[in-house]
């Protein structure tokens, strides 16, 4: 039966209900009428700072006022509106705090601070869990003239204790968890509580009846140092200026409308630069509303969500894929008829969509949403890592505007954004040029090549680093961001592949392959390691974390196993196994190691002993080396992450060509059907290599991966 012959009403229960009535049909049939639009129309009149000429010369002298200013600004603007907002009252009862109440709580600390010695320059570190009280650390030392350092809240003692030498914070803020262990310390760093738990020392607590005097600072002043790797080594610090931040707030948003009414959800860690800027600076910038979310437990996900009154919401793929995985579950609950015409309705509402630029997916799925508690949903945001295009697809199906961006640390981070108005899946997002610069250097016959960034959002550098950053700048300025890709006529940004070997994980987070393979160096019968990405599941794009071994000739001789036969040998692979499972319990959860793969030959290595990892990829890229697959372990193994099948590889000799070949760019006529949403597939290292060395998989569970066999 035609979709248009539906009579009076058809009605299905969705979860709790899903009605199509005539007149819903009636409004898909006046939206099919309508006209196609022939071209892209500016989704801006005039600048989003232009409100800021009204406060220029009042709360601020420069092109762009300071973070604290900014948020100054909002609370003339909108005095009473709600700023911050947490559940963490009486049996996780709302708080609420308006912009006038936060901004009297960063003055009172601010004046503290300089109170307590605090002087411009001097570095104030924060770790914890999302909350208000972070928040007003970070605005108040920047408003005493301090350099802000947010340390990851989930990182070993040791690892945060090694980027507090790195900086040298005179105070450090931290939550009940941490407060007792850091508290300990005789000397060096002051420590102070996030959490009421400690009520002399909690944030809240900390005034004075002295009169003091804030420094002057600037919009080219340091407003905030990111360590990016290095936990375990040489930390690397990205130097952020208030120019830098604040710029690339308000530039963002040529691409994106935010309102003073949006409630932004602060889910991801705030330490992280894509949540700080896109979650706390951004709705700050324009008087909307922020709730702190400390937990990813799906109870209080879905009251967060509904109480809330989420309207902006930021994610990962991880977290993305989980919501929409959840929907199709219980969609499919309730039998096939009912969700073939979801399916049905989801295309045509997306087919509408991108034709006609209207949103009727809202409207028709309203059951399907209530019972996910997105109905409130404005707009969804994606990034951090590679999205499957069908769940893209499938949100924006359902009538939540959901888009996807792309930045680095060092850009503060914001560098694309897709407009609402005129997305493309394939794309990472369109550029703010003319207010920044990006270009391809080096392309290749495809055009593809480096994309590299100039404009106020690229930071100054790395801290006490200048040899590093006069590395990532080319001669005439621009930072080069290590990613591979292409733009097309538009400056949608087309990403192909990672110059880089640092591992994007599904859920967003970084993953250094040489601090992971650090961790080996006092097991003796590991000869030489690798570490890597591999493809876990093709669908979602999600990368799991490989080891390449080469074991040592007095393992080999204490198992009495001769070199030919070390990667088929099972006493081998249990051998390198146990060591893997012990390495994985000093790493972080996305970071550990679940898959190994044994080599026959060594790595080769340059004179300083490391390995020539682009020279392996290259081999790996152009002749895959021949494997084969052992049987696991007769023996069930309760160690968590090390894989429980092995794969084994020969490693041969092969002539490393000029060039890393790279993922090649579509043709005109094939760019939207070839590319992928910012996909970060490795070209030169990780995604190419696992795909040819090692597997054709879509195991969705990483310990447990099967292996086909691969012609020699």
């Amino acid at each position: 039966m035609s979709f248009w012959n539906f009579s009076d009403r058809i009605s299905i229960k969705v979860n709790s209900r899903l009605t199509l009535k005539k007149s819903q049909v009636g409004f898909i049939q006046r939206f099919l009428k309508e006209r196609l639009k022939k071209s892209m129309k500016p989704i801006r009149k005039e600048v989003s700072w232009k409100f800021l000429d009204e406060f220029r010369g009042k709360v601020f002298d420069s092109t762009w006022p300071t973070l604290p200013q900014v948020l100054h600004i909002s609370q003339i603007r909108f005095p009473d509106r709600p700023c911050f907002v947490d559940f963490e009252g009486v049996a996780g009862a709302k708080n609420s705090l308006t912009y006038t109440q936060v901004w009297n709580k960063v003055v009172e600390l601010s004046n503290w601070f300089i109170a307590n010695g605090v002087k411009k320059g001097d570095r104030v570190a924060v770790s914890g869990k999302n909350s208000p009280e972070w928040a007003t650390v970070y605005f108040a030392a920047m408003n005493a003239g301090a350099i802000i350092v947010p340390i990851d809240y989930a990182l070993h003692e040791n690892e945060i204790e090694n980027l507090l030498k790195a900086s040298k914070p005179v105070m450090l803020f931290v939550d009940e968890e941490k407060y007792e262990v850091f508290s300990k310390r005789k000397k060096g760093v002051k420590i102070y509580s996030l959490s009421p738990k400690y009520e002399k020392l909690y944030v809240y607590n900390l005034k004075t009846e002295k009169k003091v005097k804030l420094p002057e600072v600037s919009e080219k002043d340091t407003a905030a140092i990111l360590f990016t790797s290095g936990t375990t080594g040489i930390p690397k610090g990205v130097v952020l200026t208030h120019e830098n931040l604040v710029s690339d707030c308000f530039i963002a948003q040529q691409n994106l409308i935010i309102l003073e009414t949006d409630v932004f959800y602060a889910l991801l860690p705030v330490h992280h630069a894509y949540t700080m800027q896109a979650a706390m600076i951004c709705p700050v910038s324009c008087g909307a509303s922020i709730v702190f979310g400390k937990s990813m437990a799906v109870s209080r996900l879905m009251k967060e969500l509904k109480e809330g009154g989420i309207t902006l919401m930021l994610g990962v793929p991880l977290l993305y894929n989980k919501l929409y995985s959840g929907i199709l579950k219980g969609v499919a609950a309730k039998g096939k008829a009912v969700s073939l015409l979801i399916k049905f309705i989801m295309n045509l509402s997306y087919f509408v969509k991108i034709v006609f630029k209207k949103n009727i997916g809202h409207f028709l799925l309203k059951s399907v949403l209530e019972a996910a508690n997105l109905t409130t949903i404005r707009v969804a945001i994606c990034g951090g890592g590679p999205l499957a295009s069908s769940v893209f697809k499938g949100f924006n199906a359902m009538g939540i505007d959901f888009i996807q961006g792309y930045g680095l640390t060092e850009t503060s981070p914001i560098v694309a954004l897709n407009p609402l108005e005129h997305f493309k899946i394939e794309s990472v997002g369109q550029d703010f040029s003319p207010w920044e610069e990006v270009k391809i250097i080096n392309p290749n016959e495809e055009g593809i090549g480096e994309i590299v960034i100039k404009g106020p959002m690229v930071m100054k550098g790395y801290y006490n680093m200048p040899d590093e950053t006069k590395a990532v700048f080319t001669e005439d300025g621009y930072f080069k961001t290590g990613d591979l890709g292409w733009m097309d006529s538009e400056h949608y940004i087309m990403l192909s592949g990672r110059a880089k070997n640092v591992i994007v994980t599904d859920g967003g987070k970084n993953v250094y392959p040489e601090e992971i393979e650090d961790s080996f160096q006092l097991y003796y019968d590991v000869e030489q390691i690798m570490v890597r990405s591999y493809i876990m599941d093709a669908e979602h794009k999600s990368e799991g974390i490989e080891s390449l071994i080469y074991p040592s000739d007095d393992m080999l001789a204490r198992l009495g196993v001769e070199r030919k036969d070390s990667v088929t040998s099972d006493a081998v692979f249990a051998e390198l196994k146990a060591i893997v499972d012990k390495v994985n319990k000093t790493l972080q959860p996305y970071a550990r190691i679940s898959k190994i793969t044994v080599l026959q030959e060594p790595l080769e290595m340059t004179t300083t002993k490391k390995v020539k990892r682009n020279l392996l990829n290259v081999k790996n890229t152009e002749k895959a080396p021949a494997k084969k697959t052992a049987k696991s372990a007769a023996k069930k193994t309760t160690a968590k992450p090390a894989a429980e099948k092995k794969t084994v590889a020969v490693k041969k000799t092969v002539k490393a060509s000029a060039k890393t070949e790279v993922k090649k760019a579509p043709s005109k006529t094939a760019a939207k059907a070839a590319s992928k949403p910012a996909s970060k597939t490795q070209s030169k290292a990780p995604a190419k290599t696992a795909a040819k060395t090692q597997t054709k998989t879509a195991a969705k569970k990483a310990p447990a991966e099967k292996t086909k066999k691969t012609k020699k």
